[in-house]
């Protein structure tokens, strides 16, 4: 028989759409070119190769949206603070806390919850849709 994880009980998240988990240090937002095309359509869908090279950036063999010398998404609205293409957003983003590195102990949900105010908060979701979520990006 297998472990239930810590969280078998389900953790509570709603975003609250303050675009925190947007900015911080610099890291990676890693996205396939299925991703870019959906993102090139929202941004420039009369051309997407001038796209990616303003937007995306090749970190080895993998690619990762541009950000801000501040660690910020390039996609975050500074003002508004919100996604500018959320409809098109990266499944890394669509998963957000769902990622192992967030669920690895009740330690990290806690430092998730202190980074991100709708974590921990709002709706309770299961263990079936967590692992669902968890298993889409490995982050």
């Amino acid at each position: 028989m297998s472990e239930q994880p810590w969280y078998h009980a389900g953790l509570r998240f709603e975003c609250t759409q303050c675009g925190d988990c947007c900015t911080g240090a610099p890291g990676y937002v890693w996205v396939n070119n299925e991703e870019i095309a959906a993102i090139a359509a929202v941004v420039m869908p009369e051309d997407p190769e001038k796209f990616e090279e303003l937007y995306v950036r090749k970190v080895g063999v993998r690619k990762s949206l541009k950000e801000f010398p501040d660690g910020a998404c390039v996609f975050l609205d500074p003002v508004k603070r919100n996604c500018t293409v959320y409809t098109a957003r990266p499944r890394q983003c669509k998963t957000w806390p769902w990622w192992d590195s967030n669920l690895k102990s009740p330690a990290t949900w806690k430092q998730t919850c202190e980074v991100c105010p709708g974590s921990g908060e709002g709706k309770l979701h299961q263990l079936g849709h967590i692992e669902e979520q968890r298993k889409i990006m490995k982050v």
